[in-house]
């Protein structure tokens, strides 16, 4: 079962996204909360599995602000964007702040039941527009010589830690699915983190966007 909280200022919208999710028989809403302030007393209180998080709430804390100071008050819980931004800026900004995924609010119901498992799994969702949006901007840098295709030098396994480390899971749960040691995935992780010259978690997951490595069926 996983446990939601929905953060959005309207009742409405709130009321409508309580009833469609509140029928599917492994969703249970727990609670729901008009603003930043609210969500961080609400989570704190219920310990949810996944926040469904509104960005702009005129009152009190926004969404991005109650976003980055969940994840350091409550880490294992899983933080999903669910917004009318259709802008690259507001989706880095998410996933810099702690975010697990970023899905618009004009997305079918189905889109938005999958990022919920998605995100409730561990793993990270984005907006498939968004993502083949960034794709095409990294090939018009790469055709206008403005960004060099590092990928290529990178091995086959550590393209697949990157994908998915990328994708949210574990050193222990790439281990597993790689049938390596832990220890052999943070020495692939660290070479590839070097050879990209990426720096941190959402440096990583911006690049595996560009790249195509963030598909979900």
């Amino acid at each position: 079962m996983i446990r939601l909280l929905i953060v959005d200022d309207h009742a409405v919208v709130r009321s409508g996204l309580k009833l469609l999710l509140g029928q599917k028989q492994n969703i249970e809403v727990v609670g729901e909360a008009a603003d930043g302030d609210e969500a961080i007393r609400q989570a704190e209180e219920l310990k949810p599995d996944v926040i469904l998080m509104d960005l702009s709430m005129p009152h009190g804390k926004d969404g991005m602000t109650a976003t980055e100071e969940l994840k350091k008050l409550l880490p294992d819980i899983y933080i999903l964007i669910l917004t009318m931004h259709d802008d690259e800026q507001y989706l880095f900004r998410a996933i810099q702040a702690g975010a697990s995924g970023y899905i618009l609010k004009n997305a079918p119901h189905e889109e938005l039941l999958t990022a919920i498992q998605y995100v409730a799994a561990g793993n990270a969702y984005l907006t498939p527009l968004a993502t083949k949006r960034l794709m095409g901007q990294y090939i018009e840098k790469v055709k206008n010589g403005e960004a060099s295709d590092e990928f290529e030098s990178l091995s086959e396994r550590e393209k697949e830690v990157l994908s998915w480390t990328a994708k949210g899971y574990s050193n222990k749960e790439i281990a597993e699915k790689l049938i390596i040691s832990v220890k052999t995935v943070e020495t692939h992780k660290s070479n590839l983190m070097e050879k990209l010259g990426l720096k941190s978690r959402p440096d990583l997951i911006k690049y595996a966007m560009q790249k195509g490595l963030l598909t979900f069926e």
